[in-house]
């Protein structure tokens, strides 16, 4: 999710550091080898990209695998693995050919029984899946390149649905693979995407080398954000763990990595002056929106009264401050779900949701609060754990009694899985998933079993509605409801909208401007 509630620790993908070259590299390569080191939000712990929100998993998945359709950077679904397709007049039947050339990283050739196995398992984890499935008749192969969708009644987001850049995301994976059980993860990750995952190579809590994959086909268009080609001019990434931030920006002011995702904000005054460095600082969807997930299921957070003093807690330009984001990383004070300065972006139902202790304080006494600790799931050495620390102090100034647990991002996901044990966790995620309430995180699964466990009825029905809107306008009229009832649910608080710059080495040439670290087309 970020859901991200992103880790001190930083993994890298490339093959600058020594120790990398020297005990990763295959002998007969290291020569010739073209190689790159670069440093993302994480380390890359769960290889099923069906299976869970975290954006680092995301980013594993985008260059191993592939999927049907894919977003631009004007937010336009274009066809990626599907060659052409087609609909019906009544739009209830779909027809969808793949392109040639397609391969799996074992050789064998994509089939559109792969693309149905990967859909419906696919579908069963992801809240828009479930609703795409919801109103499919049918769903087969008609021949060995080609997959038919027959739907009750029309679906207008469907391409939307299938080119989605949110986790879960929507990935094609051979057939065997698909038929592992959505409630377990699969094996070995083979994929079909522009770099092949090495098992041999990897080394848990120290590195993950990536490969081109010398049978991808890319698209002929030019590359535009996820969309259009791929092309692969560089032989290795190496995702390496790093102890934490300034140590991966001092590697990358030295030289010794080639990009860094999340630059420390303490940093960047030095940073900027180095002339051997470029910074990311993009706008729009390539900002992140932070939260605090509650805990639906487990005190104090499943007393609905309690949930609504959290709003008059949350003071998003302190924590912002506190954080260190400078002034023009910064939105102002956002009370949108959808981020500020998006479409969809309003200030539907939060009137009454303004910073205010003295009235927290007289709310929380209202609400029959019990005095059970809230229990804070924090990514030790995060920005996020920074944000968690702000609120914790508000929290026992209204009289909240508060239990902050710092651990690692794996130990977060695993925890939080769990309806028990856990009150709220802080994190961070990209602008492109929570700008539509069919990707926010903690909207999209309302009265899904998703962690956190919100769930108001109303909600699932507009979501519907929202799918099914022929207009902008529409959406917006929708959009503005069920953010109105989420106000009231409180499956999430926002702590703030702001950038996070990426910075890298400026011997790289090619490098796609993106909040989504992306390799293909970066040469040197």
């Amino acid at each position: 999710m970020r859901s991200r509630g992103f880790a001190g620790r930083r993994a890298v993908l490339g093959g600058g550091l020594a120790l990398a070259t020297a005990s990763l590299i295959r002998p007969r390569e290291a020569r010739a080898a073209k190689t790159m080191t670069v440093v993302l939000e994480s380390e890359v712990t769960i290889l099923d990209p069906h299976v869970i929100t975290a954006t680092i998993t995301r980013t594993f998945g985008l260059h191993v695998f592939d999927m049907l359709f894919a977003m631009n950077e004007a937010g336009d679904i274009k066809p990626q693995m599907v060659d052409s397709f087609d609909t019906s007049p009544d739009k209830l039947t779909w027809t969808f050919v793949l392109r040639d050339g397609l391969k799996w990283h074992d050789g064998a050739p994509v089939t559109a029984k792969d693309c149905v196995a990967s859909l419906q398992r696919w579908a069963q984890r992801d809240p828009l899946g479930k609703m795409m499935m919801a109103d499919t008749a049918s769903l087969e192969a008609t021949d060995a390149k080609t997959f038919k969708l027959v739907l009750k009644q029309p679906f207008p987001l469907l391409l939307e649905v299938l080119g989605k850049p949110n986790a879960p995301l929507p990935v094609m994976m051979p057939e065997r693979l698909a038929a592992t059980p959505a409630s377990q993860r699969i094996g070995d990750p083979v994929g079909s995407g522009p770099f092949r995952f090495l098992k041999d190579q990897w080394r848990p809590g120290n590195a993950m080398v990536l490969e081109r994959n010398p049978d991808y086909v890319p698209r002929r268009e030019p590359p535009d954000f996820l969309a259009g080609g791929k092309t692969v001019k560089i032989d290795q990434l190496t995702l390496r763990v790093m102890p934490d931030q300034s140590t991966g920006a001092n590697a990358l002011m030295a030289g010794e990595i080639d990009y860094m995702q999340y630059l420390p904000f303490d940093m960047l005054p030095l940073l900027e002056k180095d002339r051997a460095v470029k910074m990311i600082g993009l706008g729009g969807k390539h900002q992140f929106q932070g939260n605090f997930r509650l805990n639906h299921a487990f005190p104090p957070f499943d007393n609905p009264a309690v949930r609504k003093v959290m709003w008059k807690l949350v003071d998003q330009d302190a924590t912002l401050t506190a954080i260190g984001v400078p002034e023009r990383y910064r939105a102002k004070s956002c009370p949108s779900f959808w981020m500020c300065g998006t479409p969809l972006s309003t200030d539907a139902g939060s009137a009454g949701a303004k910073f205010d202790l003295a009235a927290a304080k007289e709310e929380l006494k209202a609400a029959g609060y019990k005095g059970e600790p809230v229990i804070i799931l924090e990514v030790a050495g995060s920005i996020s754990q920074t944000a968690s620390r702000v609120l914790v102090q508000n929290m026992r100034d209204v009289g909240f009694t508060v239990e902050e647990q710092p651990r690692d991002w794996p130990t977060v996901l695993a925890r939080r899985a769990k309806k028990e044990g856990w009150s709220m966790f802080p994190v961070y995620s990209n602008g492109t998933d929570m700008y539509s309430p069919l990707t926010h995180f903690y909207v999209a699964a309302t009265c899904n079993d998703f962690p956190g466990w919100s769930c108001d009825n109303r909600v699932p029905d507009l979501m519907k509605a929202f799918t099914r809107a022929a207009t902008l306008e529409e959406r917006r009229k929708i959009a503005a409801e069920i953010q109105a009832i989420s106000y009231e649910l409180v499956p999430s608080v926002m702590w703030g909208q702001f950038t996070i710059p990426a910075g890298y080495r400026t011997d790289l040439k090619g490098l796609i401007q993106s909040s989504y670290p992306m390799f293909w087309e970066v040469d040197r």
